[in-house]
């Protein structure tokens, strides 16, 4: 899963940035001037099942943040155009807006957080009308157009139109048949409101933006802990009420946004923990894993991380029948261990 940072320029994306990989000192790789950072999603469980399993490998499920690039000559809209057009391969999206002064700009998180709200719509619309005009071309030359893209495109303008983002319709933001438009008003979004030091409030709105989720992040102040030896960081940390990092908010928020769940296997002596939208059934989780699990995929054997926490061993499980073999329509739940049977 990876997310994109968006925001106007001097908005502190790049501080929030270095927040979160600095944190727990992650590692920031760069691609075309892009600056990505892997994080790791801490959970206790992995912990417990490492006691249990005793695999020579341990590993963690993991979040991208995608830090677009920004070409030194461009500026304004320009600037905006080309961070929006790189986090369009973004499964989430995180809009930083700035709430501190800089550069003898007053913050105004509320209006910069609507100005790149509305080149979003825009953008969409272009991309929305493009292809209704091509539909309708083919269907002028005998070609039939597909009824369903058609039908989703159209609303799509319609509420795009209307000055909406798409993610006013749930439904419509999701369908699997729009996915390839990588729509960026469809895309969850986690609004970062940076303030200043001393600022630990969420600042009101007059008008709250549609189905997006909002927290408070003091830049400048939670990067330099990011720097910070454990002492120091949990010092200043309780100094200015942070009870936790960035990072480990940012991740939270992540996890809510995407709607994801956690799942475990334990494999070629490695335990690890994979990340999943929650209601996929058991064949996507066994994709997740490895393509040839999902291609040759037999049955899943399940159990649950809770049960093996009460009673401690696979075995005894098993013997009180609370291991079970289920098919590719399961619904994956949080904390599922599983075992996929395939043949290919």
């Amino acid at each position: 899963m990876k997310l994109g940072l968006i925001g106007l320029p001097q908005s502190g994306k790049s501080t929030i940035f270095s927040a979160i990989a600095g944190a727990r000192g992650e590692d920031k790789a760069s691609r075309s001037d892009q600056l990505i950072t892997t994080v790791k999603v801490p959970d206790e469980r992995v912990e417990f099942l490492t006691k249990v399993f005793k695999p020579k490998k341990s590993t963690y499920a993991h979040i991208e943040y995608l830090l677009p690039s920004q070409a030194p000559s461009a500026a304004g809209a320009k600037a905006e155009n080309a961070v929006l057009t790189q986090a369009r391969i973004c499964d989430a999206l995180i809009h930083v807006t700035r709430n501190f002064t800089a550069g003898g700009l007053e913050p105004g998180p509320e209006t910069d957080f609507w100005k790149t709200e509305e080149e979003m719509i825009l953008g969409d619309l272009v991309v929305a009308e493009k292809r209704i005009e091509r539909m309708e071309l083919d269907a002028k030359r005998g070609k039939k157009p597909d009824e369903e893209e058609h039908s989703l495109i159209k609303a799509c303008r319609e509420t795009l139109e209307a000055g909406d983002p798409l993610r006013v319709n749930p439904e419509l933001a999701t369908a699997p048949t729009l996915r390839g438009f990588t729509f960026l008003s469809a895309k969850p979004q986690l609004v970062i409101i940076n303030n200043d030091d001393e600022d630990e409030a969420l600042p009101g709105w007059k008008r709250n933006p549609p189905n997006v989720e909002m927290m408070v992040v003091r830049g400048r102040l939670e990067k330099d802990i990011g720097t910070m030896t454990p002492d120091e960081a949990k010092e200043f940390m309780e100094a200015y009420h942070i009870q936790e990092s960035v990072l480990d908010r940012v991740i939270k928020r992540s996890y809510s946004l995407l709607n994801l769940i956690s799942f475990f296997t334990v494999l070629n002596e490695e335990v690890r923990a994979w990340a999943l939208r929650q209601g996929l059934p058991a064949l996507e989780a066994a994709g997740t894993v490895h393509t040839d699990m999902k291609k040759g995929f037999i049955r899943a054997e399940v159990l649950s991380f809770d049960h093996l926490k009460q009673v401690g061993s696979v075995h005894e499980l098993k013997q009180k029948g609370l291991v079970h073999l289920e098919g590719k329509e399961y619904i994956v739940k949080d904390g599922d261990i599983i075992q996929f049977r395939f043949n290919v």
